[in-house]
C-alpha cells in the first residue's frame, strides 16, 4: 500500500492549526513547515502528533519546496492551515494512490466559506491552486515569493480529483486587510520590472474587479461577492503601487529640505 506524506505551511495560524492537523489525522506522516511562529502554532502541531520543521520565510516557492523535501513518504498532499480535507476528499485520496497510474499529480477543488456563507462563484468554486496530491519527485515549485506556480516532473496528465476540501480563509476584516497588504508587497516584486504607471495599476485593479464581480458571476454571492471583488481591486491596485514605489527609489520617500519647495 502506498504511503502518505501531508504537509500544512504555516506562520502564526494558532487558531486554525489544530483543526487542519485534525483533518489529516489518517495520513501515514504529518509535517508541520512552519517560519518560527510566536503564538505557539509549532507546539499544538507537535501535541498533535506532527513533525515540525522551521524553515526561514524566503517567499511561498522556496517554502513548499523546503517542505516537499521534508516529506518522506510515496506521495505527498499539501493543505494550507486554513484548509480542511473533509472525509469525502480523504477518502478519494486513499483510493488514487493505491490503484490509479494515470496520473501522478492532481489538482484539488477548494470550497471557501466567507461572510457566513460557502462562496459559489467570484472564481472561488472550485478554487484550484497548485496542485496538491501528487506523487513524491512528480512535481515542485518555482521560486516566485506569491501565487507560486508548479514544475511537473511527470510525463503524465494532470488530474483533478472531485471531493472538494474546505478553506476558511478569513476571520474577519482586518484579516482581509492583513493579508492583502502581505501579498501586495510580496506581489510588487515579481512586477517590478515591468513598464509601470499609476494608469496601469488602476487598469489593473479595475479589470480585477470586474473580471470577479461580473465575468466570475460574484454579483451571485451577494455582499460577500462584492467584498471580494472590492479586495480584488484593493490588492491589486497597491501591488502595482507598490512595484512603482520600487522603481522609483527614494523619490517617493525624500521629504522636501527647504519649506519653499512647496509653493513652487
Amino acid at each position: 500500500m502506498p504511503t502518505i506524506s501531508v504537509y500544512i505551511i504555516a506562520f502564526n495560524e494558532v487558531e486554525k492549526v489544530s483543526a487542519a492537523i485534525q483533518s489529516v489525522k489518517w495520513a501515514d506522516e504529518i509535517i508541520l513547515v512552519d517560519s518560527y511562529s510566536t503564538d505557539g502554532t509549532a507546539d499544538i502541531a507537535t501535541a498533535l502528533g506532527a513533525r515540525v520543521v522551521q524553515v526561514d520565510f524566503k517567499g511561498f516557492g522556496d517554502l513548499r519546496n523546503q517542505a516537499i523535501n521534508a516529506c518522506t513518504k510515496d506521495w505527498i498532499f499539501s493543505l494550507d492551515a486554513d484548509e480542511r480535507c473533509t472525509p469525502e476528499a480523504a477518502a478519494e485520496i486513499k483510493q488514487l494512490i493505491s490503484r490509479d497510474e494515470t496520473h501522478e499529480v492532481y489538482h484539488t477543488p477548494r470550497r471557501n466559506f466567507f461572510m457566513g456563507r460557502w462562496i459559489k462563484h467570484s472564481g472561488w468554486y472550485p478554487n484550484y491552486r497548485q496542485p496538491q496530491l501528487f506523487r513524491r519527485g512528480a512535481m515542485t515549485y518555482d521560486m516566485k515569493p506569491v501565487h507560486e506556480g508548479y514544475v511537473l516532473h511527470s510525463k503524465l496528465p494532470i488530474g483533478h480529483m472531485k471531493s472538494a476540501i474546505w478553506q476558511f480563509p478569513f476571520k474577519n476584516m482586518a484579516e482581509v486587510m492583513h493579508k492583502a497588504n502581505r501579498y501586495s508587497s510580496l506581489g510588487a516584486e515579481k512586477i517590478q520590472h515591468k513598464k509601470l504607471s499609476m494608469w496601469t495599476a488602476l487598469l489593473h485593479a479595475k479589470w480585477a474587479f470586474w473580471k470577479h464581480y461580473l465575468f466570475k458571476l460574484g454579483f451571485l454571492d451577494g455582499w460577500a461577492g462584492l467584498v471580494i471583488a472590492i479586495g480584488n481591486f484593493e490588492g491589486t491596485f497597491y501591488r502595482y503601487v507598490k512595484a512603482i514605489e520600487i522603481q522609483r527609489g527614494d523619490v517617493w520617500k525624500r521629504a522636501p529640505t527647504e519649506l519653499k519647495s512647496f509653493h513652487e
